[in-house]
């Protein structure tokens, strides 16, 4: 089940105050329920995080249902994609029913780790367990800690749903793989991994995955990208190896880099967003190479080289950016790092008037001023957006019909009050996604800005 809450913060204009309501900066309606929040259960999350650590093989211990719902509300809502060899309806599963309730399920969790181990090739294996064990007391962590002493790696990552949503589940996942499965490491000068850009619930994570690690490795970098990588189980044994761990999110990630750091003793350097355009991933490539001590004037040489391209190709869109939508009010709805960083490109590069930006992914009451921040300060645009914290899509709609927005970039849950009733442009660019495919798309780096601008004009001129 999907963390049901809603809470709001408004900043207005001018007074750059805020309010929030609610304990642990929650605020639940009458009924408890959102309708169609962005994201899953706490199960989801770290279900999408094996899925994307090439080699890992899921074994589920949950119903049925948790793992095939699944399937269009992650894997094909993060813009029509699949799960690879080892999820959806392949995935193993123990299927608990009545009688496990009642009697328990660790004899079919037993059961099914050692046939998934006879059956299945991986290089990892992840248990990961959901509502109805937690409900019913089932000893997981002993069930699986008999398997620990084989030579086939296996964790488990306890993850009700209940406890949290998707962005939870991430993030118990990377405390599982740091608590059972990461040793001390020498240090690898130059060596960084790459935190917060959270598998499927950021729709463009694979491609600003790549896109990071191309750019870090123009200016010296070796990079660990831990998803996508071809050994997913090597790329998590090289974390403890790293000089420095970037994380793109003001929260998510935040706590796996704080216990490395602790463990490993890996400084983290946080950024608020992935970069999105010349002028955000300049400085970007600044901050690390400062941080690394990188020689300037090789990172200079790389960031001439690239904004040059860059702003040559812009050239080629600046008719339909200036002639067909000047200053165009545009409304964002979107996680907070996909949301942080669309909103200074549009608003920095574009020109755009960033009248609104709904935040959807529910972070925690601690990080929301700070996100605030990062949506108002340091935008060279004369309008500030209002900021509001929101999960309910319904109560979405009812804010956007509030604005004037020209465009909206938000999921695709938006893409018909934008046409039918708001008479707007809109582009899916947030979870969930059903409109489009997305396989390595990405507005990261700098050509990212141009790729957006590029989704922008087509809902705009075309099909003729």
């Amino acid at each position: 089940m999907s963390q049901l809450s809603e809470l709001r913060i408004t900043s207005k204009e001018g007074n750059g105050k805020s309010s929030a309501t609610g304990q642990n900066g929650s605020r639940f309606d009458k009924t408890g329920v959102a309708e169609a929040p962005r994201y899953s259960c706490s199960m989801g999350g770290a279900y999408m995080c094996t899925l994307a650590t090439f080699g890992a093989v899921p074994i589920i211990h949950s119903g049925p249902g948790c793992v095939l719902a699944q399937n269009f509300g992650q894997n094909f809502a993060a813009g029509l994609n699949g799960a690879g060899p080892n999820g959806n309806t392949s995935t193993p599963c123990s299927c608990l029913v009545d009688e496990h309730a009642v009697f328990g399920g660790e004899a079919k969790l037993r059961g099914l780790i050692q046939s998934t181990q006879e059956l299945v090739k991986g290089s990892l294996f992840v248990v990961i367990s959901g509502c109805v064990p937690a409900l019913i007391g089932d000893d997981v962590a002993g069930v699986v800690r008999d398997f620990q002493s084989g030579d086939r790696p296996i964790i488990i990552v306890n993850t009700a749903g209940f406890k949290g949503n998707s962005y939870h589940g991430y993030q118990t996942f990377f405390d599982s793989i740091i608590e059972q499965l990461l040793t001390e490491q020498p240090k690898q000068k130059g060596l960084v991994n790459l935190l917060g850009i959270v598998p499927y619930q950021h729709i463009f994570w694979k491609g600003d995955l790549q896109v990071i690690k191309n750019l870090l490795e123009s200016i010296g970098l070796q990079v660990n990208m831990i998803f996508t990588e071809n050994d997913g189980l090597a790329a998590w044994q090289r974390v403890p190896a790293a000089e420095l761990n970037l994380v793109f999110s003001p929260w998510c990630g935040t706590d796996a880099a704080a216990k490395l750091e602790q463990k490993f003793g890996t400084p983290k350097l946080e950024f608020p967003s992935v970069p999105i355009g010349p002028k955000d991933t300049s400085s970007f490539l600044r901050a690390v190479a400062q941080q690394l001590g990188i020689p300037n004037d090789q990172v200079e040489s790389v960031i001439a080289a690239q904004e040059f391209r860059t702003y040559r190709f812009t050239e080629y869109v600046a008719d339909m950016v200036m002639i067909a939508l000047p200053h165009a009010f545009a409304a964002v709805v979107a996680d907070t790092s996909t949301a942080i960083g669309l909103t200074r490109y549009i608003s920095n590069e574009l020109g755009w008037l960033p009248e609104v930006v709904v935040v959807t992914d529910d972070p925690p009451s601690a990080a929301r001023e700070r996100i605030i921040q990062y949506l108002r300060d340091g935008l060279e645009s004369a309008v500030k957006p209002e900021v509001i914290f929101e999960v309910d899509s319904h109560k979405i709609r009812l804010l956007l019909r509030q604005h004037t927005a020209q465009i909206i970039l938000a999921s695709s849950l938006e893409k018909y009050i934008a046409g039918d009733e708001l008479n707007a442009m809109q582009v899916s660019v947030a979870f969930p996604v059903y409109d489009r495919l997305i396989v390595d798309r990405t507005y990261a780096g700098y050509r990212g800005g141009i790729a957006l601008v590029e989704d922008v004009a087509a809902k705009y001129g075309g099909p003729l």
